[in-house]
């Protein structure tokens, strides 16, 4: 298609460049000049065959040499048409620069809407490599602190996935879609990519803001070219970022952003009902605001579970200091379970932010361990609010 597109353009330059050079050349055509007088004496000797008069000069042929070989000047007087017509004369009148004018505005037209149609063509086109299917993610379980029960039952929605038979007969659907809840920072999209890997199959991720567009109707395409590569690459997980994004209560009495929230909604109702078990495709929603989404679009039968991923409690952020701090060396005044009280309240991106600032500090002090004195500054430098008074020194 671009190859097409390409050829058509260079084809109508061509045509255009061609249609200019003859005009120009038609009307620059070397003429041999004639005095007036001359000419004058001629008209009235009969001889002039046609006159071809324009704005500033008179064209014309001989009885002798009926082509148009001589130019003169115009005389411009009131009578002098009538004068051509009674000494037998074939009389036009041409404005060449009219003409010319004519010419020049319809290439420039043409060249103008050709190139407001291929840049239009660019601009409402979707990008099909706009949604990656990975194979590999390089992300596992292991890289997740906690969720265990999260995960087993996560696991089981996808081995239903890959296995759409052998449960249809246990009179089993596969799950289509699960919504992820939480606030940000605690590892939704990497236990969606985990989740992908341990599991085996492909993955596409994408985020709410994907589906905006400046163009009406683009998002609800990009909703159906989404599926359409799900369903070619099955079994196949799709996790949607920023879900609130695109499934927004829809408002029907807003302005046209919110009737092309309402398309896509619609669009991704369609597909989500269009599933069948055969379909090999999971939908996973990650949101911030739960209460914020379309109740149609969370119904059971389109995404069938919710699950909640708060902050890391108590045990988990120990398990969390242990897997951030796999190399990295705490001293020994730093008790982990102390520590992990200080995180409270704290993301799990907030709790390996600080870790990872806190080595970088150590490693500028020549250090080969991270002291109190390093986490407490990166909580300030990452603006993270620990709680130092959890935090004690061992004596």
């Amino acid at each position: 298609m671009k190859k097409n597109i390409k050829y058509l353009v260079i084809i109508l330059i061509i045509i255009i460049l061609v249609i200019g050079v003859i005009v120009l050349n038609l009307n620059s055509k070397d003429l041999e000049y004639e005095s007036y007088k001359i000419f004058y004496e001629e008209l009235e000797a009969k001889k002039i065959d046609k006159v071809i008069i324009e704005e500033n000069k008179l064209k014309f042929s001989k009885i002798d040499d009926n082509e148009i070989l001589y130019y003169t000047d115009n005389p411009k007087y009131d009578s002098f048409k009538e004068k051509l017509f009674l000494n037998g004369v074939q009389v036009e009148e041409n404005n060449a620069e009219e003409s010319i004018g004519f010419v020049l505005d319809s290439m420039f037209y043409l060249i103008f809407f050709v190139v407001i149609a291929f840049a239009g063509t660019k601009f409402i086109k979707i990008n099909k490599n706009a949604f990656k299917v990975v194979k590999h993610t390089n992300v596992k379980f292991d890289d997740i602190a906690g969720m265990d029960e999260l995960k087993k039952e996560m696991l089981k929605a996808v081995e239903i996935l890959k296995h759409p038979k052998d449960y249809k007969e246990k009179g089993i659907r596969q799950t289509k879609g699960i919504i992820l809840e939480g606030p940000p920072g605690n590892g939704k999209t990497l236990f969606a990519k985990a989740l992908a890997e341990e599991a085996g199959v492909n993955f596409i991720a994408t985020k709410g803001a994907d589906f905006q567009s400046a163009m009406m109707s683009m998002g609800a395409r990009k909703i159906k070219l989404l599926f359409k590569k799900a369903r070619k690459c099955k079994p196949c997980i799709v996790f949607i970022d920023e879900f609130d994004g695109i499934g927004e209560r829809r408002n029907y009495a807003g302005t046209g952003v919110d009737k092309e929230n309402n398309r896509i909604i619609t669009a991704m109702l369609n597909e989500m009902d269009g599933f069948d078990s055969q379909d090999g495709v999971l939908v996973i929603g990650a949101t911030n605001s739960y209460l914020a989404l379309d109740s149609a679009l969370i119904r059971p039968g389109r995404f069938d579970l919710k699950y909640n991923i708060p902050n890391p409690n108590i045990e988990m952020r120990i398990k969390l200091i242990d897997l951030y701090t796999v190399k990295k060396k705490l001293t020994k005044d730093i008790s982990k379970e102390e520590l992990a009280e200080s995180f409270e309240g704290l993301s799990c991106s907030a709790i390996e932010t600080i870790l990872n600032e806190a080595s970088m500090l150590a490693i500028l002090e020549n250090k080969e361990e991270i002291s109190l004195e390093n986490i407490i500054s990166a909580g300030q430098k990452t603006n993270c609010n620990i709680n130092i008074r959890k935090l004690k020194r061992k004596n």
